[in-house]
């Protein structure tokens, strides 16, 4: 497992990385910090990475385990700025429209593990995948995203 593979894997997945960031960072500081910090956790884990998994799914398991790890950090923050400059990377530079938008916002006001369980979702992971990466079972899974659905659809419908 060569820093080239390293590199390559990072760039095709980076998508998941700014994704989760912007959900769960507060400010382009936070942002850039989260990222940074993830990206370390990946490469110290990268020689033990077996290939068990897809790397996504790996990747993805560093990724919720950083932001948690960091969560328990630090303060409880709102969130006040624009998801904009990460929905145009992790989309391929499109421009993001209103209906994606108040979509992520109603995911930052789910539960940190709920928001972890409908990204993964929505990015085409099933619920048995869901659940090796939370390490919860596919049970759980299929609760919470029913729930998580339910919550979201409310809080949409009022936005409207």
């Amino acid at each position: 497992m060569s820093e080239k593979e390293f590199l390559q894997q990072i760039k095709q997945n980076q998508g998941i990385i700014y994704k989760l960031v912007g959900i769960y960072a507060a400010d382009a500081e936070e942002k850039k910090d989260l990222y940074q910090e993830i990206l370390l956790n990946t490469w110290k884990g990268w020689p033990s990475y077996r290939g068990e998994a897809k790397f996504s799914t790996w990747l993805y398991r560093i990724c919720l385990n950083t932001i948690f790890a960091q969560k328990r950090k630090a303060m409880r923050v709102e969130y006040k700025e624009s998801l904009d400059e990460f929905a145009r990377i992790a989309d391929g530079n499109a421009a993001p429209n209103d209906d994606a938008m108040q979509l992520r916002q109603a995911i930052r006001s789910l539960k940190e593990i709920d928001r972890a369980i409908v990204s993964l979702h929505l990015d085409g992971y099933d619920n048995a995948e869901i659940a090796g990466i939370m390490g919860i079972s596919s049970n759980l899974v299929a609760v919470k995203l029913y729930r998580s659905k339910e919550q979201l659809s409310k809080l949409l419908k009022k936005q409207l």
